[in-house]
């Protein structure tokens, strides 16, 4: 049974192992499956996933998707909005059992059924919700997820027509923001790494594409009282950054995760009809410190009302982003920020994993 943090993100999904260093992302876009023509295969399996997926728990079945990469360019491309929420959300558990499916071909950790050809990985999964979907929707995230669920790979190159039953024997849901705390407060063994992280009462500031979290953590628990989320994320800007680039240059971005794509490589330019080019930097700058004065306003009411907060982690895919923006906005207000500081999370989950199935106790 292979143990796995999976971060089931509103923009994209990551998946590490236990005992595997490079966690496995995954944009969280979908789109309808058809039969591809395909001219060049793929040079990878992850540009091309291509599968059918059977599960008790979707609420259409036995569907055939485009998922990530495949996903991106397609017209028909579905990302999640503001109004859905991953604990129910059809597209985010078709994304991650692909994603858990594929890490478990990629590890090599798979064992014959004996039964129609399939191969079989299980699992015992450590993931998360925001704060405020938390308290009601956890039980209902946990039972979503636990249970025997199948993908096929179809025209998925090196993987066409394998079969992969995936069953989640046990979800252990927690707090996004708060298991990256742990992540970094923690060795691998699960021992103390940072005494005034593991001791102390630390704010935490998690951007996700449509949620900002802000857990308080006192000794490692959460503070009731005091932790809240918001329903704002990247998302919301990036949508605008779409709009005003094809008002602007008559340029369209078919998703999100092609223009987070183009912002990580800080490729700004714009190939426009006929080999003029423009740049789109500007537009970014604009809505990107829009973004950046919200976060820090946040912050400081949320320190304004817990003083005992010792620092503020600001963390997440969205603060990787805005992390220049945020610093400026900031002033004289100290932050803290990590590096890689959207696979944290993933990697807490990991570890409160393996704490609850050696069954230490972490509250």
């Amino acid at each position: 049974m292979k143990l796995a943090g999976i971060d089931i993100g509103n923009d994209s999904i990551k998946v590490v192992l236990d005992g595997v260093r490079d966690p496995l992302m995954i944009p969280n876009i979908v789109a309808p499956g058809y039969d591809r023509h395909v001219l060049q295969e793929e040079d990878s399996p992850l540009k091309a996933l291509d599968v059918v997926i059977h599960s008790p728990r979707l609420s259409r079945n036995n569907q055939r998707y485009f998922v990530g990469m495949l996903a991106m360019e397609n017209e028909d491309s579905v990302e999640l909005e503001e109004t859905d929420n991953k604990a129910v959300s059809d597209q985010s558990l078709v994304v991650a059992l692909t994603a858990l499916a594929y890490a478990g071909v990629a590890s090599q950790s798979l064992t014959h059924t004996g039964y129609n050809n399939t191969e079989e990985i299980e699992y015992v999964i450590g993931t998360g919700l925001p704060v405020r979907t938390y308290s009601y929707y956890h039980q209902m995230f946990e039972d979503r997820l636990v249970g025997e669920h199948e993908v096929t790979f179809l025209s998925t190159p090196q993987l066409k027509n394998r079969k992969i039953k995936v069953s989640i024997r046990r979800a252990i849901v927690s707090i996004e923001g708060a298991a990256a705390l742990f992540h970094m407060a923690t060795h691998d063994s699960l021992q103390v790494k940072d005494e005034e992280l593991y001791h102390g009462c630390i704010g935490i500031c998690e951007m996700g594409a449509l949620t900002t979290d802000f857990p308080v953590v006192n000794k490692m628990s959460i503070d009731n009282q005091f932790s809240t989320g918001e329903q704002i994320g990247l998302a919301t800007y990036l949508d605008s950054i779409i709009r005003n680039v094809e008002d602007q240059y008559g340029y369209r971005f078919p998703s999100r995760a092609k223009l987070v794509q183009r912002i990580k490589r800080n490729d700004y330019t714009i190939r426009r009809i006929g080999e003029g080019q423009s740049s789109m930097k500007p537009v970014v700058d604009m809505y990107f410190s829009r973004a950046a004065s919200k976060i820090v306003d946040l912050i400081k009411k949320r320190w304004k009302k817990h003083p005992d907060i010792q620092c503020f982690y600001v963390i997440g895919g969205g603060a990787a982003a805005l992390r220049p923006y945020i610093v400026e906005a900031a002033g004289q207000m100290k932050l803290r920020f990590m590096d890689e500081s959207e696979l944290l999370n993933v990697h807490g989950y990991l570890k409160l994993a393996k704490s609850k199935v050696n069954q230490n106790t972490f509250v």
